[in-house]
């Protein structure tokens, strides 16, 4: 009687040594997983880079809320870009 453990192993070569399973779906599912706790720190921290900044500038010129707006934005636009980067990114060596 053959006893099924659940594991599907593929040919041993003698030379290769012992084999995992799935290998690369460990670590596409790693990489997925590393990517989705990345992307809101990434987003995040431009947005509040730039306001930051905009604040420190708006305290030092007396321009109240002006600096903060506009980098404020520009912290935005620079987060939605590099999330559409990492994300394309991601995509294309998925197919690999």
């Amino acid at each position: 009687m053959v006893r099924y453990t659940g594991l599907m192993h593929a040919p041993k070569d003698p030379g290769l040594g012992p084999q995992k399973p799935f290998p690369n779906r460990n670590a596409s599912l790693a990489r997925v997983f590393a990517l989705v706790i990345e992307l809101p720190f990434v987003f995040v921290a431009a947005v509040v880079v730039g306001g930051a900044i905009g604040y420190w500038l708006d305290l030092r010129f007396h321009t109240s809320p002006l600096f903060l707006l506009i980098l404020g934005a520009l912290g935005l636009v620079a987060g939605v870009r590099e999330l559409v980067r990492r994300l394309s990114q991601s995509g294309t060596t998925r197919g690999r």
